[in-house]
């Protein structure tokens, strides 16, 4: 498994900075990511600044409640070795815009204006601090659906795709999600970026005026991270039950349970299994009939269903 997180922090840096145009060698990048190389230039100092934000969130998820101020200090890690170019929202407006291969520049969507900026951030998360703590819709809806607001308001200068980047993988952790410690999702975003592009723009009509369809961009979202579980079991073979194997051993630990479980109780029973492996197993036998799950989340629980 560690095997996985090095790779995943290589290719999440990687991907996440080069969606945006920022590349480097891989050879330097691996150096960068994994050695804390000086960087030389200034996209390898962006590189540098997105490994420092990655790890942050790695290491201090749980401990790192979402707020305004935390995304300043996500984007100002970013740019940590360019003083002056991080941590502050944007002073003047901007626009997400589209250049096509003749030459000319399309306006995709004209986000929240400047002076606008700091209340719409402050209302953004008032409101995911309220859904969240009261449970009031699934962590898979309001994940997606805080990532699609913070990009509409796109409130930094430069900067708010990483950013956006960082977010997702701190509120999925943070909703319970870890799938990121093992699977780069840049780089799933970054392999389906057309997609993301279309999903976002679609998403993003009629967004001033609250009358926007947030379903192309859910389904969107959606589909990236059922794409990184699928890649999850392919890499640690769990597709196929079978005798012995850990998702075997986490079938047999729920399918023996009498009352109300939690994922706690599976990962005693079933030791040396990890969070991950023993959420997509419940998801499985939930699929197959076998489990139904209440609440969402952390608190969510599970219980048998009885068979005649």
């Amino acid at each position: 498994m560690d095997a996985l997180r090095v790779a995943a922090c290589i290719e999440s840096t990687e991907s996440s900075n080069r969606i945006e145009g920022i590349e480097a060698p891989r050879g330097q990048l691996e150096k960068i990511v994994l050695h804390n190389a000086a960087p030389r230039n200034r996209s390898e100092q962006e590189i540098a600044g997105y490994r420092d934000a990655l790890a942050l969130i790695h290491e201090s998820a749980p401990h790192m409640p979402l707020s305004p101020r935390l995304v300043l200090q996500l984007h100002q890690n970013i740019y940590r070795y360019l003083p002056g170019e991080g941590g502050e929202w944007k002073s003047i407006d901007n626009e997400i815009a589209e250049l096509r291969t003749d030459g000319s520049r399309r306006i995709r969507f004209r986000p929240t204006p400047a002076i606008a900026t700091p209340q719409a951030m402050d209302d953004l998360f008032s409101g995911w601090g309220h859904a969240h703590s009261t449970q009031a819709a699934e962590p898979l809806v309001l994940v997606p659906l805080l990532v699609l607001d913070f990009l509409c308001i796109h409130p930094f200068r430069d900067g708010n795709g990483r950013t956006a980047r960082l977010l997702t993988l701190l509120a999925l952790y943070q909703s319970g999600y870890e799938v990121g410690h093992y699977i780069s999702l840049e780089r799933v975003i970054e392999e389906s970026k057309e997609t993301y592009y279309e999903a976002l723009e679609a998403s993003s009509r009629n967004w001033h005026e609250g009358t926007h369809d947030a379903f192309p961009w859910l389904r969107y979202f959606w589909g990236m991270l059922l794409r990184a579980y699928k890649e999850f079991e392919e890499r640690v073979g769990t597709i196929t039950p079978g005798r012995g194997t850990k998702t075997r051993q986490v079938r047999e630990a729920a399918l023996r349970q009498i009352t109300l479980f939690s994922i706690s109780d599976i990962e005693r029973a079933a030791p040396g299994v990890g969070r991950d492996m023993v959420r997509v197993v419940l998801r499985q036998l939930r699929d197959e009939g076998l489990l139904v799950s209440t609440g969402a989340g952390r608190a969510a629980k599970w219980r048998r269903v009885e068979t005649k």
